[in-house]
């Protein structure tokens, strides 16, 4: 069982995921470094597919680099880029190498990316990958051939709390959860009422019960990033009023992690919610202090990491990854 799994199903203390920052170059001397930021204060850490549509190194060969520092790996898959044969033959092949958490997106249309003229193939939606990789997990291929013996997958996927209706939302995530996804890590969210209606008809439609959700919280430096996710980011909405704290203050980078702060507390007092899915777009050390601030870990990271050789929307809420570009 990966640690994740164990944190999920047995409960205890708040969950903490975060995103790898989109690897390009630098070979494995720069997923070490990202490592060494990251791996003291989050339990697991996506390995993102081809973020907003744009290309970055693969996400495969990213989890087993992950893996091979220590850290536990979330494996997104999106759909956009690969058809059903791709797409099972990266879930089965990532897990040979032992990585086991996989992450279901449908994935950005390819009109958000910089290369628009790109086919797209979206072969199959995120609800669908969700069950097509609890398939996989039962040892079958899509097909129905066997696959002996299955992989130990631990299902995860996405929703927006952000775009209502609510109902719908809700709905959408139990359809999900009753495929076989364990953990959703929630689009960001900047209206707290929003969250908060979410949450609640979660908990009252029995969804936290099947699933544990993870809200995204995103560290900018100050009003640019809010007023890029408020103008690119499909689902996404920032209030104008916070937008203009932000710019107005002071100590712009300050008050935006301020905001974060907020954010993470009112987040964690949420009915259902079990924990946080951070990115991070400062890596100025806020992360740690988050975290800290919040009481989730102190800075000698123990317990977070795991052997490496352990042999064992407004738009569509599945068209977005929580990461930005």
């Amino acid at each position: 069982m990966s640690r994740l799994a164990d944190l999920v199903e047995n409960g205890g203390r708040p969950i903490v995921t975060a995103e790898l920052p989109a690897v390009d170059g630098g070979g494995l001397d720069i997923v070490r470094r990202h490592v060494a930021a990251l791996a003291p204060w989050v339990d697991a850490v996506n390995a993102t597919d081809n973020t907003a549509a744009h290309a970055h190194a693969s996400n495969v060969a990213v989890a087993i680099a992950l893996r091979g520092l220590g850290v536990e790996p979330i494996l997104q898959v999106v759909c956009r880029d690969k058809n059903r044969l791709a797409v099972q033959s990266d879930i089965v092949g990532a897990a040979l190498h032992g990585v086991t958490n996989i992450c279901c997106l449908t994935g950005d249309d390819v009109s958000a990316g910089d290369e628009p003229e790109s086919r797209r193939v979206f072969d199959l939606d995120g609800p669908q990958l969700v069950r097509v990789a609890a398939g996989l997990r039962r040892g079958a291929y899509l097909s129905g051939r066997p696959i002996t013996p299955p992989p130990r997958l631990f299902i995860g996927a996405v929703e927006n709390p952000s775009a209502p209706p609510h109902e719908y939302r809700v709905r959408r995530a139990l359809r999900k959860a009753a495929s076989g996804a364990r953990f959703f890590q929630l689009q960001i969210c900047f209206r707290p009422e929003r969250l908060e209606r979410f949450a609640t008809l979660a908990e009252e439609a029995g969804l936290t019960a099947r699933a544990a959700l993870l809200q995204t919280i995103v560290l900018v430096k100050g009003v640019r990033g809010l007023r890029f996710m408020d103008e690119k980011v499909p689902g996404v909405s920032v209030p104008a009023e916070t937008l203009e704290r932000i710019g107005r203050a002071a100590d712009p980078a300050e008050a935006a992690y301020r905001l974060a702060l907020e954010q993470a507390r009112h987040a964690l007092a949420q009915p259902g919610i079990r924990g946080l899915h951070l990115a991070d777009m400062r890596r100025d050390g806020s992360l740690p202090r988050l975290i800290t601030e919040l009481g989730l870990r102190g800075p000698s990271g123990e317990g977070n990491r795991h052997d490496a050789h352990d042999p064992h929307d407004a738009h569509d809420p599945d068209a977005h990854d929580p990461a930005l570009p």
